[in-house]
């Protein structure tokens, strides 16, 4: 398998042309995947654009590709997104990367009622900065065309005003529609909105669901903050025919 690599600015590669890597991606690249002259390398800029060729030269400090294919991907004509609220420890940012591994077009960072983490002053930029770059590196370890947009850090309020454009559905373990029979007709965004480990507050979820959210259930076991997004994610993945 080829190894992967994102180049953000890798706009307007074509066939017989050469695409450099430079930087931390050269470093990464010959360091720690042992790149060398000959082997074959894919690389994307995350909107699309995948180029794929064979490596001519790998320095530490430089890695030029021979490229011998450019593919442009379209979006999905159905976007998936996430709404993942903050959680303790590492757990919110496991089910972000998972999420991006999986597919995910978009995250939202949720400051929910419950989160026992907190984004304030500096910290919200912290916070939305660590997550682009988990994204950013969940991105090409699955070889993914599409890098997922991280979004602001969201109030219950801003996440209810999704629902006037985007299917909302919220992971409540007491709903009484399961995700696996949820309708869709009709979507063109479904967005997956996941609480903290103590779960999303009565007063959210009324909120979310005057505002025409939907809740839904995954199964009859309740799954932490860090798994649930990432499984209802690979279940609407086959849902919408992805996979």
């Amino acid at each position: 398998m080829a190894h992967s690599y994102l180049v953000e600015s890798l706009d307007d590669a074509s066939v017989g042309g050469d695409v450099v890597l430079t930087g931390a991606e050269a470093r990464h690249a010959v360091t720690v995947s042992r790149l060398r002259v000959g082997d074959p390398l894919r690389v994307g800029n995350g909107r699309g654009l995948v180029a794929e060729g064979i490596v001519q030269e790998a320095r530490a400090d430089l890695v030029v590709m021979l490229t011998e294919s450019v593919t442009h991907h379209p979006r999905p004509v159905v976007t998936l997104g996430l709404v993942q609220a903050l959680a303790k420890g590492d757990r919110d940012e496991l089910a972000v990367q998972a999420a991006t591994e999986l597919g995910v077009d978009e995250v939202v960072p949720w400051a929910a009622a419950r989160s026992v983490s907190r984004w304030e002053g500096p910290k919200i930029e912290k916070g939305l900065t660590r997550w682009r770059a988990i994204t950013r590196e969940a991105t090409k370890q699955a070889v993914r065309a599409w890098g997922p947009e991280v979004g602001g850090l969201a109030t219950t309020k801003a996440i209810a005003a999704r629902a006037g454009g985007a299917r909302v559905l919220v992971l409540e373990p007491s709903a009484e529609v399961a995700l696996s029979a949820v309708d869709l007709t009709g979507a063109s965004s479904v967005l997956v909105v996941v609480g903290p480990e103590g779960g999303i507050s009565p007063g959210e979820l009324e909120t979310l669901a005057a505002a025409g959210a939907t809740p839904v259930r995954l199964g009859d076991s309740v799954l932490r903050t860090s798994t649930a997004g990432p499984a209802a994610i690979a279940v609407l993945s086959v849902r919408l025919g992805r996979w």
